[in-house]
């Protein structure tokens, strides 16, 4: 990277520094990870007249296009505006001058599974609430990872993120269309947690446990099991991956109602501010809380949240990882 140009401000917009010091690479923002196939012509503009003529799918469900001329910049961004428009700007993001490209890279794009736009186990049109979180949250220069799963399954992975929002379904049960046959109970043992068991003849959820996945509304062949149209979530938090002490996230909410899930998303910002240390050129959340203690954070992010009936909060965390030596 040249000498006279600030490694924090490309950072800032967008851009990577990389191994080669005369070029840099641009990551492009999906949010939910769903792009009108017209949006692929500017990308592939991009990458062949200003980069390498290549472009790599990154894990957060973006694009890097890498061998730009640092020079380039500018014009780079002027060629990204409309895309910047359409994707963010037309969901609510403020960005200000879409020609000046990302004033943000810290919190990074939010994903997401492809959700009940086409996949029957989803709980929830996961790229919706994907884009709503991004609306709320970008830009911002905090490194925060957040992930939208449809349901247990976890198809996005958010067992390795800040935070992983899984959908959860709450079923409605019509005796008088069972007919007692156990599909739902043998699908919930063979394939989820045995939350389903029969009693007098008739299937019994047991709430406690239930994950909420859905999977017994599809097996019944009566149509006796239902989905809730109110939306509940299981919030996981901290996940991380990395050199230092990978881990998979642990369970902060059960049946968590979506506004409580993007405001504590949002005092989260609040919670880092108050406690990153800034000694450090930067540090993850998960870092902060381990230094911090849960009860600290738990306390500042559920700041007027309001919570509902079914919402269940964990008392302490409980991490499966581990530490390089």
């Amino acid at each position: 990277m040249p000498l006279d140009l600030n490694a924090g401000e490309i950072r800032r917009n967008a851009y990577r520094i990389t191994s080669r010091r005369d070029r840099t690479c641009l990551r492009v923002r999906v949010p939910g990870g769903c792009l009108a196939a017209r949006h692929l012509e500017v990308i592939r503009a991009i990458a062949e007249d200003y980069g390498d003529g290549t472009v790599h799918l990154t894990t957060r469900q973006g694009f890097e296009i890498p061998g730009i001329a640092f020079e380039k910049i500018p014009s780079v961004n002027r060629a990204l505006a409309a895309l910047i428009e359409d994707v963010e700007i037309a969901i609510g993001v403020e960005l200000g001058a879409p020609e000046n490209g990302y004033p943000a890279a810290g919190t990074r794009n939010v994903v997401a599974c492809i959700g009940n736009r086409v996949c029957p186990f989803a709980n929830l049109d996961t790229t919706a609430l994907a884009m709503r979180i991004e609306r709320s949250v970008f830009p911002n220069d905090h490194h925060l990872k957040i992930a939208v799963t449809g349901c247990p399954n976890d198809c996005i992975k958010a067992h390795l993120q800040d935070f992983g929002v899984i959908g959860q379904a709450d079923i409605r049960f019509d005796a008088q269309r069972c007919l007692g046959c156990e599909a739902c109970v043998k699908y919930c043992s063979r394939h989820v947690n045995g939350s389903i068991s029969m009693r007098n003849g008739r299937p019994v959820r047991d709430e406690r446990h239930c994950l909420g996945c859905g999977g017994c509304v599809l097996k019944c062949p009566t149509g006796a099991r239902t989905r809730d149209p109110v939306k509940y979530f299981r919030l996981i938090i901290l996940g991380r991956t990395g050199k230092r002490n990978p881990r998979l996230g642990a369970t902060f909410l059960e049946w968590a109602p979506e506004d409580a899930v993007v405001q504590i998303i949002l005092n989260t910002y609040k919670f880092i501010e108050r406690h990153i240390d800034r000694a450090l050129p930067k540090e993850h959340l998960g870092y902060i809380v381990d230094r911090t203690g849960y009860q600290t954070f738990r306390e500042t992010v559920l700041d007027g949240v309001q919570l509902g009936d079914k919402t269940r909060v964990a008392e302490t965390l409980h991490f499966a990882g581990y530490t390089y030596s």
